[in-house]
């Protein structure tokens, strides 16, 4: 049974201030979504500009393909291009986005252009991993204040790493997504999980 606009809204509420709590999405940062429908394709999403710790149903609108509201009221998040692009590369039924100290801390510790984590128990809470010795690559994109020309590059990086469960925003933060919310939600901590791992391990003096 698919889920109504209203108890997405909900549920992604419930997200947001749990990624809050988490120290996930501090303020006004970060941004959530869940697919509404496929034909036509319908997203809801959180608005811009709410603080995560008092986010409430009433705070997320389902906008069309084209990133129109077509339900509730506010304006959708400027990232909402993306979450849009996931969706459709991916078939993804939700998409997180987190702006975590660590990982905006590893975004920078890079320099071929991906974070890879391998080797740790907790990545067989990514979809499709069964062993501990898994290989997950995140691929680093840098920031930009123009998602909208930067989609197809989006799409375009999704398509050459089929294999990767998210990917990292320079200075910014970290994009995943699953089949629904539950499986988005348990990415979330699982990667954050990793991230703090791995940043801890590292030590403040770490340099890329």
């Amino acid at each position: 049974m698919t889920a109504s606009f209203e108890d997405l809204a909900r549920e992604l509420a419930d997200v947001g201030r749990h990624c809050y709590e988490r120290g996930w999405a501090l303020g006004t940062s970060g941004n959530f979504s869940a697919v509404v429908s496929r034909k036509p394709l319908t997203l809801a999403i959180t608005t811009s500009g709410i603080d995560k710790g008092l986010l409430e149903s009433s705070d997320v609108v389902a906008i069309d393909e084209a990133g129109r509201v077509i339900q509730g009221s506010g304006r959708p998040s400027a990232e909402a291009t993306l979450h849009l692009a996931i969706a459709r590369s991916r078939g993804a039924g939700a998409v997180l986005h987190t702006h975590s100290v660590w990982s905006t801390i590893l975004s920078e510790a890079t320099a071929d252009g991906g974070l890879v984590i391998e080797g740790y128990e907790m990545l067989k809470g990514l979809d499709g991993v069964r062993t501990h010795e898994h290989r997950e690559r995140l691929p680093v994109i840098d920031n930009t204040q123009d998602w909208m020309a930067a989609a197809p590059q989006i799409e375009a990086l999704l398509r050459d790493h089929p294999e990767a469960h998210g990917f990292l925003i320079r200075r910014h933060g970290l994009y995943t997504w699953g089949r629904d919310l539950a499986e988005a939600k348990r990415q979330v901590e699982i990667l954050e999980f990793l991230f703090e791992v791995m940043g801890r391990k590292r030590g403040v003096t770490w340099q890329p």
